[in-house]
């Protein structure tokens, strides 16, 4: 990651939730997928930093975020993000998630439509027949999640395991996400729905479906890549997160 300009943190229900900045712009946030950080999106920086405001954020109970007391929940998430923008004086910005940030984005886009410009969702689905078997563990997700272990004992301020996040989690992965097919059409924001060909845990034509339930909404699916798609193939990538972000949308 390059240095950060500025960084801070906000105090939300209990959770001190932990955010950097960099360049100067158009406000962009970054929701990252669950037990990451917001280092994980090291490679889309280099794309952003010159165009936009970027505004990186750990999840609440992850990274250099602390969980507090209550349940961990997308719409918490979701709260934590405004919270944030709040403290920045920032009143409207585009965000870019990648799995549970996706969920996170979603709900923003759902609860917080005026706070919102545009959601580049990668590999999110809105209910549990959205979601594969994960009985079988994908030698690149057994990486991932070793990755997200070291990651947080090197990171975390919260004083929780690493098993112990892991269970907090579980939940949100087990049931539905709580968004209905009528919340989908409500979103007025662009979006951009995007997942990898051969991804190891979210169902792809879940994904087509929800590019056509959400009114302005586009589908984007990377050849040959998985649920790690901006590792896998940043330079793709990054061209769809920047052109989405950057390109002028007629709305419907």
């Amino acid at each position: 990651m390059p240095k950060a300009d500025d960084q801070g943190e906000v105090e939300v229900a209990g959770a001190k939730i932990f955010y950097t900045i960099y360049g100067k712009g158009e406000p962009v946030v970054l929701l990252h997928g669950g037990l990451g950080n917001s280092e994980h999106f090291g490679f889309q920086l280099p794309a952003l930093v010159d165009k936009f405001q970027v505004i990186a954020i750990d999840s609440r109970g992850q990274g250099r975020s602390t969980k507090g007391k209550g349940t961990i929940t997308y719409d918490q998430m979701a709260a934590d993000v405004i919270a944030v923008l709040d403290k920045l004086a920032i009143k409207r910005a585009s965000v870019v998630g990648w799995s549970d940030g996706g969920e996170v984005a979603l709900k923003l886009g759902i609860a917080f439509a005026d706070r919102v410009d545009r959601l580049f969702v990668f590999g999110a689905n809105y209910d549990a027949n959205g979601s594969k078997s994960r009985a079988t563990r994908t030698t690149t997700f057994a990486a991932y999640s070793a990755k997200c272990r070291s990651d947080y004992e090197r990171l975390a301020r919260s004083g929780v395991p690493y098993n112990g996040l892991v269970d907090a989690l579980l939940p949100l992965w087990r049931g539905p996400t709580g968004i209905t097919k009528d919340q989908l059409r409500s979103i007025k924001a662009p979006v951009m729905m995007a997942d990898g060909d051969h991804d190891e845990v979210i169902v792809l034509d879940q994904i087509e479906e929800m590019a056509k339930l959400i009114p302005n909404a586009q589908l984007k699916v990377f050849q040959d890549a998985s649920h790690f798609a901006l590792w896998q193939d940043p330079d793709d990538f990054n061209a769809a997160m920047v052109e989405f972000l950057t390109t002028r949308i007629s709305l419907n």
